[in-house]
């Protein structure tokens, strides 16, 4: 037994790679100006909305178009708010097809936080996103926020024509809380008999409504999205019945007991975040069923470094890994 642990103490940290600490510091500036408790999450989400640029700004100079449409919603649910990104150049046949889920710990953001994922692609590899504006939480328990992406998911494969995709190269793709809801919609969609996804992409996920591994209590209170935002968080969306069997697959997926029949999952993480072990674990799960995960954990790699430190070189590493994966699934050139 470590020191740590006979004393209750938090363990030590990994170190973060120090070409990385510039970056997150300017994150941490960015982002953290209240400490997110429950009665901070509208403040956080208010400022938020100041830091994320518009779809217009994003969107400026780059090789895309866009249009905002409203779609229906789950059953029962209101309507949703979807933004579609198209290569500006017309395709000569059915494009693959990205659903972007944003991050924000389902309480914070909106979805054009990860709008620049799609026009990315968009632009290099002609792929046609779909970003999905999904209900947050403590107004809106979980699983709305699955449920809403997976109505977005649907609509995509009901009006492939439309759209100009090939409904049979459809990624989910997010980061943070936008890895989880990713899991989450690919969970939905096996058992629902729904559209069948060409792959998963989980980047940093967040997908334990626990928050009890070994790196989450090296992060309770260091770095990027540590373990105190994501108990408040998961607290705003599980209620009381969090830590509980009671909590849904769709709300936190490593709650689901069969992880078998599931489309390719590309789980990253870094070492040095909160959500490193919850990744791990999934992974080691997808693979015990015989199903394909890719799993890379970028040592010393705050929460959404790559995003963050792209010059950096183990983000560069990352950001190549991720294109080969999504050009393997997608089967782009």
């Amino acid at each position: 037994m470590s020191a740590a642990e006979s004393t209750g103490a938090s363990p030590a940290p990994v170190p973060y790679d120090p070409a990385l600490e510039p970056g997150l510091a300017a994150f941490l500036e960015l982002v953290e100006i209240i400490p997110l408790r429950a009665d901070t999450i509208l403040a956080n989400r208010a400022h938020f909305a100041t830091i994320i640029p518009s779809i217009e700004q994003q969107a400026a100079g780059r090789a895309v178009t866009w249009e905002n449409r409203i779609i229906p919603g789950p059953a029962g649910a209101p309507d949703v708010e979807i933004t579609i990104v198209r290569p500006t150049a017309p395709a000569s046949a059915p494009a693959p097809a990205a659903l972007s889920i944003h991050g924000g710990g389902m309480v914070l953001g909106t979805r054009f936080f990860g709008t620049p994922e799609i026009i990315d692609l968009a632009e290099r590899h002609g792929v046609v996103g779909v970003a999905v504006e999904y209900r947050l939480a403590p107004e809106h328990p979980g699983p709305a926020q699955a449920e809403d992406c997976y109505a977005a998911l649907e609509w995509m494969a009901v009006h492939a024509g439309e759209l100009g995709i090939d409904a049979g190269r459809i990624i989910a793709t997010g980061a943070s809380a936008g890895g989880g809801l990713s899991a989450a919609v690919a969970l939905l969609s096996r058992d629902r008999g729904g559209p069948v996804l060409a792959g998963q992409l989980l980047n940093c996920p967040m997908l334990d409504d626990r928050n009890e591994t070994v790196s989450a209590r090296q992060y309770d209170g260091i770095g990027a999205w540590d373990r105190n935002n994501n108990d408040t968080a998961w607290d705003a969306i599980a209620g009381a019945d969090r830590f509980t069997d009671a909590v849904s697959p769709y709300t936190a997926p490593t709650r689901a007991t069969d992880l078998s029949g599931l489309p390719p999952a590309y789980i990253e993480v870094g070492a040095a975040e909160t959500f490193r072990d919850e990744a791990v674990a999934y992974a080691t799960r997808i693979w015990a069923t015989g199903a394909q995960a890719e799993l890379h954990v970028w040592a010393g790699g705050y929460h959404g470094f790559s995003g963050f430190s792209p010059d950096a070189i183990v983000s560069q590493a990352a950001n190549a890994a991720r294109d080969s994966w999504i050009r393997r699934v997608l089967d782009l050139p």
